[in-house]
C-alpha cells in the first residue's frame, strides 16, 4: 500500500464518488487527515468546488511520506439542483456534500399562435 499512489497520488487530488441518495445528487469526498476547520465547499455558477488543506507538523527527526500542502476539486452542478440548500458534513476523514433537487414543473404544452391573430 505504501507504494501506490493512495489516497491523493502524484496529483494530490481527492478521490471523489457521485451519486443519488433519497433524491439528493450526493460527493463524497476522502480527505484523511485534514481538519475539517481547513475544508471549504463553494458553489461558483454552475460549478461545486472543494478545497482542504493539511498542514505539516513539526517534528523532530522525522521521516514522513505524507503529502502536506493544498488541495483542490472542482467539479459541474448536476441541472436541476436546489444550490440555496446544499448541505456539507465531515466525518471519519469523509466530507459529504447534499444537494437536494429543485422542484421541477410539470410538463405544459405551449399554443403556437399564428403570426397576425
Amino acid at each position: 500500500m505504501l507504494e501506490s499512489d493512495w489516497p491523493f497520488g502524484e496529483r494530490h487530488s481527492m478521490r471523489v464518488e457521485a451519486f443519488t441518495d433519497e433524491g439528493d445528487f450526493v460527493v463524497r469526498c476522502e480527505l484523511p487527515g485534514v481538519d475539517p476547520d481547513d475544508v471549504h465547499v463553494h458553489v461558483e455558477g454552475d460549478q461545486l468546488r472543494i478545497d482542504a488543506e493539511r498542514k505539516q507538523e513539526d517534528r523532530e527527526e522525522a521521516h514522513s511520506e505524507f503529502y502536506y500542502g493544498s488541495y483542490s476539486r472542482a467539479m459541474l452542478l448536476p441541472s436541476g439542483c436546489d444550490v440555496e440548500n446544499i448541505k456539507a458534513d465531515y466525518e471519519n476523514g469523509i466530507v459529504t456534500v447534499r444537494m437536494p433537487r429543485r422542484e421541477t414543473p410539470a410538463a405544459k404544452e405551449i399554443p403556437v399562435a399564428r403570426k397576425g391573430e
